[in-house]
Formats: structure tokens, sequence, C-alpha cells
């Protein structure tokens, strides 16, 4: 019960925070998404997508009970994208901020396998 009550809040956190990140990289013009490392304009807005999407499949799938093996799919695919992240984040020469990706991708990993490990998968 305590670690399917811990992999919700965990779910519900890294769901906020990719819906805000995907929104705005969706929202944002494409000149004031320019960073240190140069990504094409379609490429930051494909992640946007699929962060949007990521965050859809953290939740739906165990809210509504269906296809609860959706869940740590969509939490494998985040965390590649924070490992994209945290290699762009590196190669712009910033190693400190670099942190922040790897918790995330830490943290959706952590959802992935306890999601695909769990008798518990899809209680609310």
């Amino acid at each position: 019960m305590r670690k399917n009550v811990t992999l919700w809040t965990v779910q519900g956190l890294l769901a906020a925070l990719f819906v805000f990140a995907g929104v705005m990289k969706l929202v944002m013009p494409i000149e004031a998404m320019a960073g240190p490392v140069a990504l094409p304009g379609l490429f930051l807005r494909f992640i946007g997508v699929a962060e949007v999407l990521g965050a859809v499949g953290l939740i739906l799938p165990g809210l509504l009970r269906i296809h609860a093996e959706l869940t740590p799919v969509a939490a494998v695919g985040l965390g590649i994208i924070m490992i994209g992240a945290v290699v762009v984040t590196v190669m712009g020469g910033a190693v400190a901020p670099a942190s922040v990706p790897f918790i995330v991708g830490v943290l959706a990993a952590s959802v992935a396998y306890g999601r695909s490990h769990s008798s518990e998968r899809v209680t609310a």
C-alpha cells in the first residue's frame, strides 16, 4: 500500500512537470528556446509532444484501469528523454545543472521499475 502511494505521488509530480515542460515547448517561439546547444525547432516541438503524451501515460492507464502496462512504457520513454537532456546540458558546458534532469530521469526509472514489478499496478 505504501509503495503504491509513493508511486502515485511520484507519477503525479512527474506528470505535472512534463505537462508544463511539454506545453512550454509547444507554445513558446522557437527562438525563445535557444540554448547553448542548437537544436532544430521541429525536434524541440517533437520533444514537447512526447513529454505531454508521456505525462498522460503516467496517469491515465492507472486512473482508468485500462492497459496498465503503458505506465512503465511511458516512464521509460520519459527517462530516455531525460538521458538526452543530461547529455545536451553537459555538452553545453554546464555540468551541475545536469543534475536536475538526471534526478527526474531516476524518478522516471523508479516509476517504470515499480509499476512493472508491482502487484498493485493500477490501484488508485
